[in-house]
């Protein structure tokens, strides 16, 4: 067992202040020193995380963490340095090699800041951060109540993976030579439960959590661990079946990851590098038209939530998709320099992403699919960006009538992302808030399940 008790009343070791201070310095040393431009971010987060199996203490973790990293430009000649050592001698040190670094690189006309004009100098105060003083014993608890829930869920589970309280918090202050110093607080909090469930020699495993930035907002310890069970013991008597083409529906869990896809594709890096399936197709229909995407980066409580990107670019309301036509990109500042465009404030990631839904759920479109299969656990990672091509082990529900049937394991799912997101049929208002991407269901109308 590992364990390490701490607190619950502890605190960040340096305030805000302090950590701007220190960016400061590094703009000021870099530019001493010879730099053309710099910008650094610090930051520092602590946590706690709670592992009860079989009703038993597994693991009492206590996490303190802290960084500094600095780039410099040098012209355009760009170097990157960093350090966990908050010391003036450490960050001096980390300067200087920045700088080293940036004298042996090639000059590249796309590296530098973020366009000023872009720079959240009047960024809003988003209320991201919700502390949650918990002793270890009150944890203990929780793990304990969430365990038992899925242990009591059917009489067939058999054995337990743990279940897992987790608190987060975490400040950061992002500094460059263009005048921008800023941060925030943050906070990320979960439950989790995995078990075991036994029948006629056969086993399975599945899992539930929910996570939020206030613990005010996270599912119940009971819920949580009730979920994981019954999601254990469905899957009991899985088949195979024969190799078909038949609609597939994306449980919400997973069509995240469908999005994810369409994400990626659409990214600076991929566009610029040639390395995706849907080059140049600003303004192009890339999805069915039943789809409609917006990115809202100012969101209270959101888990992606920020006032400014990872370059200290203003984040900005906008349609990412509409009626399937995509209206933007995701780009930071040197994607976007190397597609002759301007940065989209997504440098670091996407914020918030709302796929709308058609109305339907979970039962509707089953109903509307009458006849395929639910997908609830992917295998691998059987995707070619730029090719789109797809292929991954699956799990799930073989459906008939628009009802479930029975469990189905061991077969693969394949088609091409392009024809699949022009697929999409149906999306559930069954939307699970666990990330940047806030999605329903997904209904597919064809796909190639590959069995027996």
């Amino acid at each position: 067992m590992t364990q390490s008790v701490t607190p619950s009343n502890v605190a960040f070791a340096y305030s805000r202040e302090q950590l701007a201070s220190i960016v400061q310095d590094i703009l000021k040393q870099a530019a001493t020193a010879g730099a053309t431009a710099c910008e650094a971010e610090i930051s520092e987060g602590f946590g706690q995380n709670v592992t009860v199996r079989l009703g038993e203490v597994e693991t009492i973790e206590y996490n303190r963490d802290k960084g500094v990293g600095v780039t410099v430009y040098v012209g355009q000649q760009k170097g990157h340095a960093s350090t966990s050592d908050f010391s003036p001698q450490a960050v001096a040190d980390t300067v200087r090699a920045a700088l080293s670094i940036a004298r042996y690189t090639a000059s590249d006309d796309c590296a530098g800041l973020a366009d000023p004009a872009l720079l959240a100098l009047n960024a809003p105060v988003l209320d991201l951060c919700y502390p949650w003083a918990l002793p270890v014993e009150q944890a203990i608890e929780l793990a304990r109540e969430c365990e038992a829930a899925a242990q009591a869920a059917d009489p067939r589970i058999s054995n337990s993976e743990g279940a897992t309280v987790s608190t987060q918090q975490s400040h950061f202050i992002y500094g460059n030579s263009l005048g921008f110093c800023n941060g925030y607080e943050s906070s990320r909090h979960s439950l989790s439960a995995s078990v075991i469930a036994e029948a006629e020699g056969a086993m399975q495993r599945d899992y539930w959590y929910s996570v939020a930035r206030s613990a005010a907002d996270l599912e119940p310890a009971a819920r949580v661990g009730r979920i994981a069970g019954e999601r254990t013991a469905r899957r009991l008597g899985a088949r195979r079946i024969d190799t078909t083409q038949v609609p597939v529906l994306f449980e919400a869990s997973l069509a995240a990851g469908l999005i994810g896809s369409l994400v990626s594709a659409i990214s600076g890096g991929a566009l610029y590098r040639r390395s995706s399936f849907l080059l140049d197709s600003l303004g192009k229909q890339v999805c069915s038209p039943l789809v409609q995407i917006q990115e809202r980066p100012h969101l209270a409580k959101g888990l992606a939530s920020s006032p400014f990107d990872a370059e200290g670019v203003l984040t900005r309301d906008r349609d990412l998709v509409a009626d399937g036509v995509l209206q933007g990109y995701f780009l930071g500042s040197y994607s976007a320099r190397k597609l002759g465009m301007q940065s989209t404030g997504n440098a670091g990631g996407c914020h918030n992403l709302l796929v709308g839904s058609t109305g339907e759920d979970f039962a509707g479109l089953l109903r509307k699919m009458d006849r395929g299969l639910v997908v609830t656990e992917l295998l691998g990672h059987g995707i070619n960006p730029v090719t789109g091509d797809y292929s991954r082990g699956a799990a799930g529900f073989w459906v008939e009538n628009g009802q479930i049937q029975f469990p189905v394991e061991e077969v693969t799912i394949a088609g091409n992302l392009k024809e699949m997101l022009m697929g999409i049929v149906a999306i559930g208002n069954d939307v699970l808030v666990r990330g940047s991407k806030q999605c329903g269901s997904i209904l597919i109308d064809r796909m190639t399940v590959a069995g027996s």
